[in-house]
Formats: structure tokens, C-alpha cells, sequence
């Protein structure tokens, strides 16, 4: 509340002379219900003894609109061993946001919204699902996912150079399109050879902090198999680092252009340990890389299938069966070890279909249920009790606020960028080169691409983040430029509570509760004389773009 005290005098001078936002009291009084969620956690958690609670509207529903699954069979086994009280399922209006943002990155509409919670289809959420994952926006998202943990990035003046770095990120989206097979996804990687500009896969390589056999082993195993090399000891890091010890590199006559090919000096036969100890002699002339491959992506190796199962389930959950997702060892235990025994099979029998993982956790009622806790238990969220609330990606909440806005971001790079343009409309998600950035990306935590860690992504709020969204020139701008909130406004014709509903509607994905709409419909009468329905209504979308409901996915 300080903090707030301190900087309102500035922020009332640019709102009241501006969009009329004459009351920084209604930003803390929507806010408090704005950020029901929390209060609804509250509540939920101390009432888990009791009788059963009453449904928290709008974020829950009172019956699962699905049919449970082994999923949820699995997690269900575990959280009665330990007593802990599931969630309720998740209202069709969470739902709809959460799946959004979790499959394509991007808020849904107004009409998307009103569209899928007034449909009575039963199976509605799983045709959802079907829909957003032939949407080029998935395309785009799980791109930019990929290109997280592959480190995708220019570098000056050593490593990748940006043509390199374009024609890697096309393929990887090429692949992330055609729903290529993981296992030939992975080993296309890592038998990769030829130049950089022309075979973009081996850029793979040219990723990597040094050449050195040791440093490509470390990348191998965090981006494969989830496993910190750091862990190992020296002996065992050199074993296994021997598999990438014939690669070799030469640079051509085009600038920043380099080959990476099979060292053809080597004479003597080479001896090299598998991670599981295992050795084998590889001839010389032989490709150690294509003898690690296929050791790999061998079925029943539970090295690969392991970690980019936990991956997957982190990506779409917010935390790991083994958590972190890059940190997979011996002590660091698994939450739920039939549970990810169990994807890793069907990743298997489907063939590696990535995508066949993504049908299988969104549709099960864990994936479905209330991000609001109905236990207690410390450990309720690591055995996946309830949905885990997070806030958004850097990139998909600057997207939000450009759409919501009509504005633009302002990219720069420190690295020359001769070979890039990027047009005037692009949306974040759809940058290829993880050293294009703004200020917005920086301030809220988008990662640096240096080690390929989930990690590096930081999304816990700072001091700055909040004062950007309640006090900016940006932000101030979106306001009052939003060409959403004037649709909202000529479609209410001056009818408050229509103007609050599709408010509500246009920023959080809902409609607002009887509560919000009596605090919202108080502040309209007191300000509408003054600033008239247009300022209310922004005041109203102020409000909103400020609480967590909006910032995070929940």
C-alpha cells in the first residue's frame, strides 16, 4: 500500500488529465476482487476438512465435464496415499484462457469466449484442443519453445551468425509443423554435418558455449536427457563426452559461414561409456555420434523418452513429475514415477508423436481442474492437487497487451543484423533470433538462450514490472488507443453493465460476478459525469490489465 502511496500523485496527474482514471482507490478496490483468485485459495484451503464448499464462481465448475483417464487414475492413487483433496474442475471460461495460452500463446476473443461457454457440446474441450493445434499460432508458440531450449541465438563474433540463426529457426518451425517424429527430430540433430547456412540442423552445434568434445556432451545430455553433466564425475563426463571428440569445424570463404564434419585423421578405434556404463568401441572412420544417436532414441532406453516426457508435462502443468525439468538425478526424486512411466509408453507406441503427449495431459481432468487448492498439504502442488498458477510468458503477455492496444514493440539487438527485417505488425512469439529483445522482454524475464534451462525464463513479478503495468507512457497509450475497448464501448450504448460484461470479457476471458459488477457499476456513477462512459470504461480495463487474473495463467 506505500508503495502505491508514493507513486499515485504521478500516476493520478497522467490518468486524470488524459483517460480520466480519477481514482487509484478503484484500482484497490476491483483489485481485491480482481484477485479472487487468491482469496478464493485462501478460503478453500482452510475448509478442506469440512463439508463440501461451495463452488468459487467463475473459476470452477461443480462436475467434471470430462470422463477421467489413466492420468488421472495415476494422480488420484498418489494423492489418496497422502490424503490430499483434488481441485474441482475448472469453469469452461479458465478453461478456455488456459488452453489458449498454454497450446497457441495467445488470449482468446471476445467472441471466442462467448462462443465456447455458451456451446452445450459435450465434447466441446476436446474438439478445443483438436482445433488450436492446427492453428499456425501453435506453430509459432512451440517453436519459440523449442528455440528456448535449443539456444537459439545470435552471438558476435563467435558461434551462430544470423542467416545461420533464421535458417535453423525455420527448420526447427518445419518441424514443429509437420509434427515430425521426436526420435528423428533428436537424431537429425545429432548426426548432423555440412554447413551451417546450408544444413541449418547443425547449427545444433554451432550453438554450443566452445567446441570442445566436453562442452557439446554438457548440451547433449541437459537438451536429450535432462541431465546436468556437472553431477558426474570427471571420469564419467570424459567417457561420455568421447562420442563427440571426432567432430571437427572449418570455416569457408563466406563470412561467418562453417562446416562441421567427421574428423577424417583419426586412425585409432575410439572407446566410449553410454550413460548407463555401458561401453563400446567405435572404428575409426565411424561416426561416434550416429552410434550415441541410436543408443538414445532406442525404445527402450528410459533416458530420452524420460526426460522430454517431464518436459512436456512441465510445459503444460507448470512443474515436473521430476522438477526441475533439466535437472533429472539420482536425488532428485520423481513425485509420481507411474505417472511418467506411463507417458513415456505412450510417447513410444505413438511413435514419438509429441502431439499425442499434448491430447493426453490436456485432456485429462488433472490438466482440467481449478488452480485453486481444496488441500492444504505442502506437497499438494507437487503431486499435482490443483493447477499450477504462473505468470505469463514475456513474450505472450506483450503480445496481449500489443492486441489489446493496437501498438507496437520496439525490437533492438546487439548484434549487427544484416540479413534480418522484421516487420512492423510481427508478434513476439514469432521472433526467431533470441538476441532481438526490447525493454518489455527484459524487464519481464523473457531468457537469455545462454545454457537452454527452463530456469533462465524468470517469471516472478519485480518492483518494475508492476510499475510499468500500473504507471507507463505504454501502457497509458494502450488505454487510451485500444481499439477493443471502443468496439466495447459502441456496442454497450451507454449501458453500464453491458459495458462492464464486455470489459470483463475482452481483458479476462469472462463475464464479471455479481460483486464485481455492483463495485464497477458504483465507480461508473461516481466518475460517468466527469469522464463519461469512455473513462469509466478505461479506468475499468486499467483495473483489470492490473490484477493477477490477467497477468497469470491460472
Amino acid at each position: 500500500m506505500s508503495q502505491l502511496k508514493m507513486m499515485s500523485s504521478e500516476c493520478l496527474g497522467i490518468c486524470r488529465q488524459s483517460i480520466g482514471l480519477p481514482a487509484l482507490g478503484f484500482i484497490l478496490t476491483l483489485g481485491m476482487v480482481g484477485s479472487g483468485l487468491q482469496a478464493a485459495e485462501q478460503h478453500a484451503a482452510k475448509h478442506t476438512a469440512a463439508a463440501p464448499d461451495p463452488v468459487v464462481v467463475p473459476y470452477e465448475s461443480a462436475d467434471h465435464p470430462v470422463p477421467p483417464t489413466k492420468i488421472d487414475h495415476l494422480v488420484h492413487l498418489v494423492l489418496q496415499k497422502h490424503g490430499i483433496k483434488p481441485a474441482r474442475p475448472c469453469s469452461d471460461e479458465v478453461f478456455i484462457r488456459r488452453v489458449f495460452v498454454d497450446l497457441i500463446g495467445t488470449l482468446p476473443t471476445r467472441r471466442e469466449v462467448v462462443y465456447f461457454s455458451n456451446s452445450t457440446d459435450p465434447r466441446k474441450r476436446a474438439k478445443l484442443i483438436e482445433v488450436l493445434m492446427t492453428r499456425d499460432e501453435f506453430t509459432d508458440y512451440w517453436t519459440l519453445k523449442w528455440c528456448d531450449l535449443l539456444r537459439v541465438k545470435s552471438e558476435f563474433p563467435v558461434n551462430l551468425w544470423p542467416n545461420g540463426v533464421q535458417a535453423y529457426h525455420r527448420w526447427i518451425r518445419d518441424a514443429v509443423k509437420e509434427n515430425r517424429p521426436y526420435d528423428v527430430f533428436a537424431r537429425q540433430l545429432l548426426t548432423s554435418s555440412g554447413s551451417n547456412f546450408r544444413q541449418p540442423a547443425v547449427n545444433f552445434y554451432r550453438a554450443v558455449q566452445g567446441t570442445e568434445p566436453e562442452a557439446i556432451a554438457e548440451m547433449v545430455a541437459l537438451t536429450f536427457m535432462g541431465v546436468r553433466t556437472e553431477h558426474w564425475s570427471d571420469p564419467t563426463q570424459k567417457e561420455f563426452a568421447a562420442f563427440f571428440s571426432r567432430i571437427a569445424y572449418k570455416k569457408t570463404v563466406e563470412w561467418k559461414e562453417e562446416i562441421v564434419y567427421l574428423d577424417p585423421t583419426v586412425t585409432e578405434p575410439l572407446v566410449a561409456v553410454f550413460p548407463d556404463r555401458k561401453k563400446v568401441t567405435i572404428p575409426a572412420g565411424e561416426d561416434p555420434r550416429v552410434v550415441f544417436a541410436d543408443w538414445l532414441i532406442t525404445p527402450q532406453n528410459p533416458w530420452f523418452t524420460r526426460s522430454v516426457s517431464n518436459r512436456v508435462w512441465y510445459w503444460l502443468m507448470g512443474r515436473g513429475i521430476i522438477h526441475e525439468p533439466d535437472d533429472i538425478r539420482p536425488n532428485n526424486p520423481v513425485s509420481n514415477l507411474a505417472l511418467l512411466t506411463h507417458l513415456q509408453t505412450e510417447l513410444v507406441r505413438s511413435n514419438y508423436n509429441i502431439k499425442h503427449l499434448f491430447r493426453l495431459i490436456l485432456n485429462s481432468q488433472t490438466y482440467q481442474q481449478s488452480c485453486i487448492p481444496h488441500s492444504d498439504h505442502k506437497y499438494a502442488g507437487a503431486f499435482f492437487a490443483h493447477y499450477t498458477m504462473r505468470r505469463l510468458d514475456a513474450e505472450v503477455l506483450v503480445d496481449a497487451l500489443n492486441r489489446f492496444g493496437n501498438t507496437r514493440e520496439k525490437y533492438w539487438s546487439p548484434i549487427p543484423e544484416p540479413f534480418t527485417f522484421i516487420p512492423e505488425d510481427q508478434r513476439t512469439i514469432t521472433l526467431s533470433d533470441g538476441s532481438i529483445t526490447s525493454q518489455f522482454l527484459e524487464m519481464f524475464g523473457r531468457p537469455s538462450r545462454d545454457k537452454g534451462y527452463e530456469s533462465e525464463r524468470e517469471t516472478k513479478p519485480t518492483e518494475f514490472q508492476r510499475l510499468y503495468m500500473l504507471n507507463s507512457t505504454e501502457m497509458h497509450a494502450r488505454i487510451w488507443k485500444s481499439p477493443q475497448l471502443r468496439q466495447v464501448i459502441r456496442e454497450s450504448k451507454g449501458d453500464p453493465h453491458r459495458a462492464i460484461r464486455l470489459t470483463y470479457l475482452t481483458i479476462l476471458s469472462r463475464r464479471p460476478t455479481t460483486e464485481e459488477t455492483r463495485i464497477a457499476i458504483k465507480h461508473f456513477k461516481k466518475s460517468r459525469k466527469r469522464v463519461g462512459i469512455n473513462g469509466a470504461v478505461q479506468d475499468l480495463a486499467w483495473a483489470l490489465l492490473n490484477t493477477k487474473e490477467f497477468l497469470y495463467k491460472h
